[in-house]
């Protein structure tokens, strides 16, 4: 068969452009990927609405203190858009036992700054350190919501948390946003990668998962290949999960609440 060499110059191109597109989409996502990971656009709120703060030299960390004089003390983490406003007064109710504190990322709420993972990682620290300054040998309890179980883990690894409750957690965020774009690589372009099956290899301490049957954000194979990674600790891992749940209808279940007391508690 003869060739065509005008056909072949055709297709080429054809192919030159593709390729020139896919690696331009890469390098968009590259750069542009923490405009895709946070969203603290409608997070944002007055200093004054606030009523503690933590100093971290190039920035303030501002949130809320609840059940102020308590001997123990919780600290939560929030999602990627989450208002943890919104959980000042159910988690008073839930553990009046406790002084909770919940912190914005940097960049969300009346916070300074800009979020990354290693600056949340670090103010993270920064948080447990203070906290536990307060309450001296007293047990300091941490909670993680999606994003929020990522830093949850990383301080888990380094701190001496007393006990670990991670909802609707992943393997590693670089994992994750694979699950979501299989055409891309993402799993390379990931700079801010929350691994927390690595992260909680210094954690020996208790953890429960409490996971949404039909999440639609975490994939469920990302957040059983942490489960599974979990249990291969002596301590193991407890799992709850609230069949019917999503990712952001989790907090609706009156089980979800149940399983954090039961477990903190």
């Amino acid at each position: 068969m003869a060739r065509n060499p005008r056909l072949f110059q055709s297709l080429a191109a054809i192919a030159g452009v593709a390729a020139a597109g896919y690696v331009s989409i890469c390098g968009w996502m590259y750069f542009k990927q923490r405009d895709l990971m946070y969203f603290p656009q409608n997070t944002r709120l007055g200093a004054d609405m606030t009523d503690y703060t933590v100093e971290r030299g190039d920035a303030v960390l501002r949130g809320w203190r609840l059940n102020a004089g308590r001997e123990k003390a919780l600290i939560y983490f929030g999602g990627n858009a989450e208002r943890i406003e919104n959980m000042r007064e159910i988690l008073a109710q839930w553990f009046p036992d406790r002084t909770i504190y919940l912190l914005s990322y940097r960049g969300f709420g009346a916070s300074d700054g800009a979020p990354a993972e290693p600056e949340l990682f670090a103010d993270a620290l920064a948080i447990f350190d203070q906290v536990a300054r307060e309450h001296p040998r007293q047990p300091v309890s941490v909670i993680g919501r999606s994003l929020g179980s990522g830093v949850a883990s990383f301080v888990a690894g380094k701190r001496p948390v007393e006990r670990l409750a991670l909802v609707t957690p992943f393997d590693s965020l670089g994992d994750t946003a694979q699950a979501h774009y299989r055409w891309l690589p993402t799993r390379w372009l990931v700079r801010d990668r929350y691994d927390s099956i690595a992260n909680l290899r210094g954690y020996f301490g208790p953890i429960l998962v409490v996971r949404a049957s039909n999440d639609d954000v975490i994939p469920p194979p990302n957040t059983t290949r942490l489960v599974h990674s979990l249990q291969t600790r002596p301590q193991g891992v407890e799992v709850v999960q609230l069949r019917g749940a999503d990712h952001h209808n989790i907090g609706t279940y009156p089980e979800y609440g149940q399983a954090l007391r039961e477990f903190i508690d």
